[in-house]
C-alpha cells in the first residue's frame, strides 16, 4: 500500500518538510498556497479574503493552509522568502509574513532590502535576532525555497498567487484556484470537498 506522508501535497508532507502551516493537522482540507511578498495581489488576498478563510474554516478545524514561497516578482523576493523561512524557525513565520505584507511597498523600491527585513524582523516579539541574523546570512534555506518554485513550475504555476486545495491525507484531488480569487472562489471549491469526503 502506498504511504500517503510520501505525497508531494499531503499535509503531513508539507509539515515534514518544514512550510509554514496554520491550523490544525487532522483538517481534512489542506489550502497551499504559492505567494510572493513583493506580489500585489498575493496582498490582497492576505487583507481580504485569507481572515475569512481562516474564520471560516481554519479555526473551525475544516482545513489547513500551507505556504509556499514561489519569489518571482523581483530581485528583493527571495531574500525577503530566505527571511520568511527562517523566522519560522522560531515559530514567528505568520507576524512576520503579516508584517511584510502590512507594509508591502512597490517592487524593488529596497522596502525588503538586507536592512529592512532585519528591521522587521527585530519588530517580533521574542524572535532571537542572533539566531535568526546566521540564519538569513548563510541563505540556509536557499535550496528550501528552491525545491518550492520546482514544485510550483510542476503545476504550471509560474505567477502568484496560486492555490491547490487537496484532500489533506493523501494529496488527492487537488482543485487550482488561479489569482487572488475572492472568498466565495475558496468556499465553493472547499464546500464541494468536505462534501465529498462525507460520502
Amino acid at each position: 500500500s502506498l504511504d500517503p506522508s510520501t505525497f508531494p501535497f499531503s499535509l503531513s508532507t508539507l509539515i515534514k518538510q518544514g512550510s509554514p502551516y496554520l491550523g490544525n493537522l487532522s483538517a481534512p482540507i489542506t489550502i497551499v498556497d504559492f505567494s510572493d511578498f513583493q506580489c500585489h495581489l498575493c496582498a490582497r488576498f492576505v487583507k481580504n479574503t485569507e481572515p475569512l478563510i481562516n474564520e471560516t474554516y481554519i479555526q473551525t478545524r475544516q482545513a489547513a493552509l500551507v505556504f509556499k514561497h514561489l519569489p518571482n516578482r523581483g530581485f528583493d523576493s527571495m531574500g525577503a522568502h530566505l527571511a520568511a523561512q527562517c523566522t519560522n524557525d522560531q515559530g514567528k513565520f505568520w507576524q512576520f509574513y503579516n508584517l511584510l505584507y502590512e507594509n508591502q511597498q512597490g517592487i524593488d523600491t529596497g522596502w525588503v532590502n538586507e536592512e529592512n527585513l532585519k528591521k522587521f524582523a527585530s519588530q517580533i516579539l521574542g524572535l532571537e535576532m542572533g539566531q535568526f541574523s546566521s540564519c538569513f546570512n548563510s541563505q540556509k534555506y536557499r535550496e528550501f525555497i528552491d525545491n518550492d518554485v520546482k514544485l510550483a513550475n510542476s503545476q504550471g504555476f509560474f505567477d502568484t498567487p496560486n492555490f491547490i486545495v487537496v484532500n489533506s491525507g493523501d494529496g488527492s484531488d487537488p482543485e487550482i484556484i488561479r489569482g487572488a480569487q475572492p472568498f466565495p472562489a475558496f468556499q465553493s471549491v472547499i464546500e464541494k470537498k468536505l462534501g465529498e469526503l462525507k460520502k
